[in-house]
């Protein structure tokens, strides 16, 4: 690996960052070009690209450096999931680094290579540039092997072979030499094959096909009136953490981002929760992208096929793996040197009761929605009945519930709320299928079971439902009920309860998911979705100008590309948790649809 000169960029120290990906890889580039985050061959693969964790040794980027920076300007190409940069030096020359991961339909069948595609060009002066591609094995542990051709260098990764191809000569690659940019250079790091088309023309055939299937997706999402750009964004990237192969959806795509600093608080979201995976089918299926919906349902049905009547788990593995062991990695420092750095994730051995109403609720529009080629039927139903039948079974166990408690269990209001509203939704789709039996059952399941969870959950004491059954704590999924159907919005029980969390949770814009201490003390930042949950909750609650100031002040904390993370530091903003979050994704497109104007009323 060739020595790096003094002046590169250190790792990064914000979450300033940007996605690209295309359903089979994603990777995230700082706002200099460079990237700095990226897993291969698939989400949940061996951090090639691992700058962004601090490794102990150089490397873990792919720079595109130019002597002389000054500064950088970054927005992605509208709606799309095309990024670029540009860089200036202090003479005013620059060069332009278009950022792309190919995805478009190509005989009858989309093309999503697992494949890192990159276009460089002068865009003023003489600039001169240094090239460094540099990703790391096993966690950042080692260099790996190499072997180069006339046109070309192999990197034998952890589990896959990866080819750069590009028309730089080798050798200003792999020593990073400097050298005049005076035209456009193209890189394609892809499989381990031979590229049928020089890297142009690849790059040029390739980068039109993808902008062609991005604005025709946006195209056909329905939009609010109010705020398109930030809701288009956001309904990108969840698209992005979308695992094509199987239909898993990622809560996040990196590891070990720390909620706050120094708190140990370092978990790894590359895999699919079922509850995460449900909120974001929703919000999408609300933007009228329902193809998620049932490559999700997919995924989970093939998930739990084999599994009989056993309890289901909280979080699998994007190919279906159902045992995620939690390790330590020693080769990374860590997000600005915070570690640790964890893999694997050992939330797969609780128990989270709240997902089997996660999967039917966010499964119902298929029997409704008449715009689907293959909508549900009764066997599909049946197969969910499995879920409803669990959720009876498991409504009123104690368990971790969705914050994942690791030191304790209680019957959480939530979990057992979403255990009705799986009974519930079941109810109404057998109805809906003419299947008269089940929907009586059904039926008469849910409210029974609503009444025995409003005898225990609501507290006449303290005038506010409570977190668990017979607790005294608030906590912010409890702003949930009235989104599932569990309570009115302007039933005053719900109204209090709305005030007791924004007066207990609340600081200032922000809200805490809770404030009680857990397993690592007291959080210390506010939890973006739970924001957004308040928010909505103030409009359900006819509150809307609190709400809109609310909603709008969330819009500028988001990071210069219109992304968020898992946490928000109240003091001064700053971004904390892994990135880029879902939930906070899907947050934000839930509130922009309930408080936009309709589009009748605004033209």
């Amino acid at each position: 690996m060739p020595t790096t000169p003094e002046d590169m960029p250190d790792a990064p120290s914000s979450l300033a960052l940007g996605v690209i990906g295309n359903g089979s890889v994603a990777v995230l580039i700082d706002e200099r070009g460079r990237i700095v985050w990226g897993c291969l061959p698939r989400f949940d693969g061996d951090a090639s690209f691992c700058a962004l964790l601090s490794p102990l040794r150089e490397g873990g980027d792919w720079t595109i450096q130019l002597e002389d920076f000054e500064h950088a300007e970054q927005h992605y190409l509208p709606n799309t999931a095309v990024l670029v940069t540009r860089l200036y030096d202090r003479d005013g020359a620059g060069v332009e680094i278009v950022d792309f991961v190919p995805r478009f339909r190509s005989n009858g069948r989309f093309y999503h290579p697992v494949l890192i595609a990159r276009r460089v060009r002068p865009i003023g002066g003489a600039p001169r540039i240094r090239v460094w591609l540099r990703p790391l094995c096993d966690y950042g542990a080692q260099a790996p092997q190499t072997t180069s051709g006339s046109n070309h260098i192999r990197y034998l990764l952890s589990g896959v072979v990866q080819r750069l191809t590009s028309d730089v000569a080798v050798p200003m690659i792999e020593r990073g030499l400097p050298f005049s940019l005076e035209r456009p250079a193209h890189f394609v790091f892809g499989p381990d094959e031979t590229l049928n088309h020089n890297p142009a023309d690849f790059i040029h055939h390739t980068l039109e096909r993808t902008l062609e299937y991005w604005r025709e997706w946006v195209r056909n999402l329905s939009v609010p009136y109010e705020w398109q750009e930030a809701v288009i964004r956001s309904a990108i990237t969840l698209k992005l953490c979308q695992y094509e192969a199987t239909g898993a959806i990622i809560a996040a795509l990196t590891t070990s981002i720390p909620e706050s600093p120094h708190s140990a608080r370092n978990w790894d979201y590359r895999y699919c929760w079922l509850r995460d995976a449900a909120f974001t089918v929703r919000a999408l299926n609300r933007l009228g992208a329902t193809r998620s919906m049932e490559e999700y349902i997919r995924y989970v049905f093939n998930l739990v096929a084999a599994d009989g009547d056993r309890e289901i788990g909280p979080v699998f593995g994007i190919t279906f793996e159902h045992e995620l062991t939690e390790r330590q990695v020693e080769s990374l420092a860590g997000y600005r040197n915070m570690g640790p750095v964890r893999v694997g994730n050992d939330a797969w051995r609780q128990r989270q009761n709240d997902v089997y109403g996660s999967v039917v609720v966010a499964s119902a529009q298929l029997f409704f929605d008449r715009r689907l080629e293959h909508p549900g039927d009764e066997l599909t139903f049946r197969r969910l009945e499995r879920m409803g039948q669990m959720a009876l079974r498991m409504a009123e166990e104690p368990d971790a519930g969705l914050w994942e408690f690791r030191g304790r269990a209680a019957i959480h209001t939530y979990s057992a709320a979403m255990c009705w509203a799986a009974c519930d939704r079941l109810a109404h789709i057998a109805t809906e299928l003419g299947l008269d039996e089940s929907a009586r059952h059904w039926h008469s399941a849910a409210i029974a079971l609503h009444a025995r969870i409003e005898a225990r959950c609501w507290s006449d004491k303290l005038g506010y439902f409570v977190d668990a059954y017979d607790g005294e704590h608030l906590d912010a999924s409890l702003l949930l009920l009235a989104d599932i159907g569990f309570v009115d919005g302007k039933d005053p029980r719900f109204i209090a309860t709305v005030d007791a969390i924004g007066s207990a949770l609340g600081r200032g814009d922000y809200l805490f998911r809770y404030i009680a201490p857990d397993d690592f003390g007291a959080p210390e930042t506010s939890f973006n979705i739970c924001t957004f949950w308040y928010i909505d909750a103030l409009a359900a609650t006819g509150r809307h100008e609190r709400a809109r100031a609310m909603f709008e002040h969330m819009l500028a904390q988001r990071n210069p590309l219109g992304l968020l993370s898992e946490d928000i530091a109240p003091s001064n903003g700053e971004h904390w948790g892994n990135f880029p979050q879902t939930y906070s994704m899907v947050g934000l497109i839930q509130a922009a649809m309930r408080l936009s104007r309709r589009w009748e009323d605004a033209l």
